[in-house]
């Protein structure tokens, strides 16, 4: 049950996209194979991820990747098996675990795009896309149609906490406003315990909304407007 903290201005009568018939059964479930993948990080639900670009940031060049299995799993199983991701990820295990969850990503209908962050060309950290209108998250909290939603994780320890995350949240956010026009709002919805996340949130331009309790999780839901409130 979700928290009632949220602002008031955050609920509004939501006007489903056609999209959201997908959480019915009627997107293009099942359809994980290989082949499909490339097509799906192209044609999806979120303004062509793929088609996003690089983005120049004080940490360096950043690029978005969509994933492909057969070339990312193996560093992405890594970093899921890093004890500080870990112990909110909780995908620790085999390759296959990993394999099993990115295809989960990959087999809808476009709703999730699953990317590997390059930084100056090497990979460093994983994100997850999601059309949070469209996502199980709109059954705990408001949502608008076209929110974008945020997960990420920074791989290697070295990148942690020297402000690469918030600089990379802003600018991964900002690519989110400007490639999405429809979308009025990014959220995220980091583990409360993870205050690291929270504050790189926070410096990111994020403001906090509401301690949301999922169904695995008690989450604070982090908001970034499309145009910022002025401070009360």
């Amino acid at each position: 049950m979700a928290s009632t903290d949220a602002s008031a201005d955050d609920t509004l009568d939501l006007h489903l996209p056609e999209e959201f018939g997908a959480l019915f059964g009627q997107g293009k479930q099942g359809e994980a194979q290989a082949g499909t993948e490339t097509t799906r990080a192209v044609d999806d639900l979120l303004d062509r991820v793929a088609d996003w670009g690089p983005a120049v940031t004080p940490a360096g060049l950043f690029h978005l990747v969509p994933v492909r299995v057969d070339r990312d799993a193996p560093i992405i199983t890594r970093w899921m098996n890093d004890p500080a991701v870990a112990a909110f990820w909780e995908l620790t295990g085999p390759r296959s675990v990993t394999e099993e969850h990115v295809r989960a990503q990959l087999a809808g209908d476009g709703r999730s795009v699953p990317c590997v962050g390059m930084l100056e060309g090497l990979p460093m950290s994983y994100w997850e896309i999601y059309r949070a209108d469209l996502d199980p998250l709109a059954r705990y909290c408001p949502v608008r149609p076209h929110d974008t939603g945020l997960h990420l994780l920074i791989g290697d320890v070295t990148d942690r906490g020297q402000g690469v995350g918030t600089t990379l949240i802003r600018t991964v956010t900002d690519l989110v406003l400007a490639r999405r026009p429809a979308c009025t709002r990014v959220l995220a919805e980091p583990d409360v315990r993870n205050t690291a996340s929270v504050a790189a949130f926070l410096g990111a331009g994020y403001r906090f909304a509401a301690e949301v309790d999922l169904p695995a999780k008690r989450a604070a839901l982090m908001i970034r407007d499309r145009t910022p409130r002025a401070l009360p």
